[in-house]
């Protein structure tokens, strides 16, 4: 038991010291060698990866700002066709507004001029129709005056007189 109490488990010999020391160092330099080189690989490249997705994503970033305003340029654009095209509408529906006014000024100065047409002609068959109607009366004024008695000059005077006031002529 006596071996037992002057037991330590660590005892600071120059051996001890120098064996674990080496062990150590042996140890270290194992551990560099398969250990920390695919370690440190390892992280340099999860390192590398990290940094190519944040340099896709800055690079997807720029493509999405691009197309958005390329997006932007195309949208504009429709606009602006959008624009001419209304525009373009409104001169069409203009034009044919005026056209149709035109055609309708026309037609009315053709219609107007077909009506003034008719009437000269209704008042030339009218004329005409009171130039036979007033020689029908002369020849009848003419027929009753020979009919009457030429003796008297005087008597021809009054009845000419008489059917030319029962006429009353404008």
């Amino acid at each position: 038991m006596i071996f037992l109490i002057s037991f330590t488990p660590f005892q600071p010999t120059f051996g001890l010291a120098f064996w674990s020391l080496v062990i150590f160092l042996l140890f270290w330099a194992l551990m560099a060698k398969f250990a920390f080189g695919p370690i440190a690989d390892a992280l340099q490249k999860r390192e590398h990866d990290i940094q190519g997705s944040i340099d896709e994503a800055k690079k997807a970033r720029q493509e999405m700002s691009n197309m958005k305003a390329e997006n932007d340029k195309l949208l504009a654009e429709a606009r602006e066709e959008r624009t001419l095209m209304l525009n373009e509408a409104k001169e069409q529906k203009n034009k044919m507004i005026a056209e149709a006014k035109e055609q309708a000024k026309a037609e009315a100065t053709k219609i107007m001029q077909t009506a003034q047409a008719e009437i000269e002609s209704q008042k030339l068959a009218a004329k005409q129709s009171l130039k036979a109607e007033v020689g029908t009366m002369a020849l009848d004024i003419a027929e009753q005056v020979i009919r009457k008695d030429l003796k008297n000059d005087s008597s021809q005077v009054d009845l000419v007189n008489n059917l030319v006031s029962n006429l009353k002529l404008n």
